[in-house]
């Protein structure tokens, strides 16, 4: 029996079921552990479709935990995943926080976006659970000195400062624009950008200001419009992205666009529809990998596509490494708790499909990659892996 797809707390018949059918195999239910894994993304909302990549890269790790037979303290485990949606929103987010605190989880994979992650976890902090981002990049969320708070993607210092680097000294960019959705993402994304476009002599002709729930862009793209620049970098998510490429091309804005993880989603080619075209909107993703690391990922986009019938978004190769690496410092600690755990989570040393994974007295990932990216033909085309 799979307990995953049972709902959390279990109810007295489904526990009797469970119990009935472990006699049934030869264990009895006492000598086996359910270790709760929470996982909180948006899986509501704009953009459902990251928070639900997340969640089925969650489901992959679990399954093959499942499949691995591990015992910790001499009993067999069962994991089991705890799943909530926080809808992108730092109320629901924190909510979220909550009720897995409540629920007693062992540990937590997520948040997706920094904005839900990084007042989650002073309620994770509270309650002593370790918590592991696949995807949050803004800088204060593990320099908040929480001991439990882990990232195995780089931060907005490394995404933005390349960004603006690359506008400057490969796209030539004279005159460089900046919109941000106000976000803890998207603000300190661009704020990042816009240190590195001035440190590398760049131009910045104007800064405006947008929502991650906004659709219409026609006034700050007109303002910008006039002050002709080259290049636009936008701090926030695909499902605003895309039609802001759209009513660029409406208002015959020629300008690359720019974006962080956020717009570097197989999606925006679908969001941005003839808004798009080939070598026009240039991204880079918080991770990468390259050399012999490559047929790794490859084997799991492979494996992804046929369980899910979907093509890797971004952040679930991210998400499905965090579960595997926190299940690696229990196993190392021979104890789900998460006070024995953490030190080994602190000195964890685990090669992934995403790559190497070790962090540094802050929780972040130790030289931690970036995979910049253009789009060609409506698919994203990799260009460089960098550190």
């Amino acid at each position: 029996m799979n307990l995953s797809s049972l709902k959390s707390p279990l109810t007295a018949v489904a526990v009797a079921a469970v119990a009935l059918t472990l006699v049934a195999c030869g264990k009895k239910a006492d000598d086996v552990q359910v270790v709760k894994i929470g996982h909180v993304g948006p899986t509501s909302g704009a953009i459902a479709h990251l928070g639900k990549d997340n969640e089925n890269g969650a489901k992959m790790a679990i399954e093959e935990l499942n499949a691995a037979g591990i015992k910790l303290g001499g009993k067999a485990v069962k994991f089991e995943l705890l799943a909530e949606d926080d809808g992108a929103d730092p109320k629901q987010g924190t909510a979220a926080a909550q009720k897995l605190v409540d629920a007693k989880v062992n540990g937590v994979i997520g948040h997706l976006n920094s904005g839900t992650t990084i007042p989650a976890s002073q309620i994770y902090n509270g309650a002593g659970i370790p918590q592991i981002s696949p995807s949050a990049t803004n800088p204060k969320y593990t320099r908040q000195g929480y001991a439990g708070a882990f990232r195995v993607v780089a931060d907005d210092v490394h995404l933005g400062g390349t960004l603006g680097k690359y506008a400057v000294e490969t796209l030539k960019g004279k005159n460089i624009a900046v919109i941000d959705d106000r976000t803890a993402y998207g603000q300190g994304v661009a704020e990042e950008f816009e240190k590195a476009v001035k440190a590398a002599g760049g131009n910045l002709v104007g800064h405006e200001f947008t929502t991650d729930k906004a659709s219409d862009f026609n006034s700050i793209l007109t303002t910008l419009k006039g002050k002709k620049p080259d290049v636009i970098f936008f701090g926030g998510m695909d499902a605003v992205a895309g039609p802001m490429l759209k009513q660029m091309k409406q208002l015959g804005i020629n300008a690359k666009f720019m974006g962080g993880d956020g717009i570097c989603t197989t999606e925006l080619a679908k969001l941005a529809a003839d808004g798009m075209s080939d070598d026009n909107v240039y991204c880079a993703e918080a991770g990468g990998v390259e050399g012999e690391q490559k047929a790794g990922m490859d084997k799991f986009r492979a494996d992804f596509k046929t369980k899910f019938n979907a093509d890797v978004q971004v952040y679930a190769p991210y998400v499905y490494d965090a579960v595997k690496v926190m299940a690696q410092a229990m196993v190392s600690a021979d104890s789900a708790d998460p006070a024995k755990y953490l030190p080994k989570l602190k000195e964890i040393s685990y090669k992934g499909v995403t790559g190497s994974i070790a962090f540094d007295e802050k929780g972040d990932i130790k030289n931690g990659a970036l995979t910049l990216y253009t789009f060609k033909g409506g698919k994203r085309e990799q260009i460089a892996v960098v550190r």
